[in-house]
């Protein structure tokens, strides 16, 4: 039995939850993925996965097993990269996860990565906050972009703030074609508009598990007004898609408004009344030793051009 690939295959099976799902990512087929993981149950004399008709989770022993494989994998990863490349021209993977709303701003950094290191590949995964934060202390993502507040004074993580988010109500309004605004590419600017008076629409919002949605349900409760979503999604592009259906009205960061294009329909309008702001940032986990790829990140996402670029695609629209 091969330890490593074992420890691979059981990390892959955690990640896609589907048995079918994790033999694809790692390219073998769903019988031997199944045969190498009872295996490694035979080798440690433990039952690591729960089997029924589809995959239920880990045992507590294998939760104890996951963690470990993830350690060996990452010092590997780690090691590999020491052996492959140099500081100048660092290779290997970086698992970078992102919070939903950040997605555009974490998809322009792993592409300006990519060009400045093209030996680095990036896999960027769209999570939640809270599997962001256990990703980062399981070791299964080297990198994450989302709300530093939630990690603030915890010795466990570093961060680097990367921009602020701040918050539009975006609508279908006839009047929001190319015409209505030449100053941009991206969806026209309204007038400002109050939290309150925006949660008397018909709202497609995130779903409750977002911290994106916190925060925005807690703006909701100090004003002391009820809403009752018409939609909840927890993916971003179903937020623009129902807006540009015309039935409802989203709250979005600036990242995302700034992908919304022009000549759709669409009027984006910041909200004022309170006057949100949320720190995103980069976070990663301040015990480990980075690897090359994982250095080459930090470095580039201290970058002044890059903090640049990063705030003026994820601040307000032009006014």
């Amino acid at each position: 039995m091969n330890l490593i690939d074992a420890y691979r295959y059981l990390a892959a099976l955690e990640q896609h939850r589907h048995f079918g799902r994790a033999a694809a990512a790692c390219h073998i087929t769903q019988p031997a993925l199944s045969n190498a993981l009872r295996a490694l149950e035979t080798h440690l004399g433990v039952a690591i996965v729960r089997r029924g008709r589809q995959y239920e989770g880990l045992t507590p022993e294998g939760t104890q097993v996951l963690a470990t494989a993830h350690r060996v994998l990452r010092e590997q990863e780690t090691l590999l990269q020491e052996l492959s490349s140099s500081t100048a021209t660092p290779r290997g993977r970086l698992a970078i996860g992102t919070v939903p709303t950040a997605l555009p701003v974490a998809a322009r950094f792993a592409a300006r990565l990519i060009a400045r290191h093209p030996g680095i590949v990036p896999e960027l995964r769209s999570l939640s906050s809270q599997q962001i934060e256990t990703g980062l202390d399981t070791l299964s993502l080297d990198l994450a972009l989302g709300f530093t507040d939630r990690v603030a004074g915890l010795s466990r993580m570093s961060v680097l703030p990367q921009y602020v988010e701040h918050y539009h109500l975006v609508r279908h309004a006839p009047d929001a074609g190319p015409a209505a605004d030449t100053r941009s590419d991206t969806v026209a600017r309204g007038e400002p508009i109050g939290w309150a008076q925006a949660s008397a629409l018909p709202l497609c919002l995130l779903t409750p598990e977002m911290h994106h949605r916190t925060l925005l349900d807690q703006v909701f409760r100090d004003l002391g007004v009820t809403v009752a979503p018409v939609m909840e999604t927890d993916a971003v592009m179903a937020l623009v898609v129902a807006v540009q259906a015309g039935t409802s009205a989203a709250v979005m960061p600036g990242a995302l408004v700034h992908t919304v294009p022009r000549g759709r329909g669409l009027r984006a309008q910041p909200l004022v009344d309170p006057d949100l702001r949320t720190p995103v940032g980069f976070i990663a986990a301040a015990t480990v030793r980075p690897s090359r790829a994982l250095g080459a990140a930090l470095a580039l996402a201290a970058d002044p051009d890059w903090l640049a670029e990063a705030r003026a695609h994820s601040g307000p629209l032009a006014g």
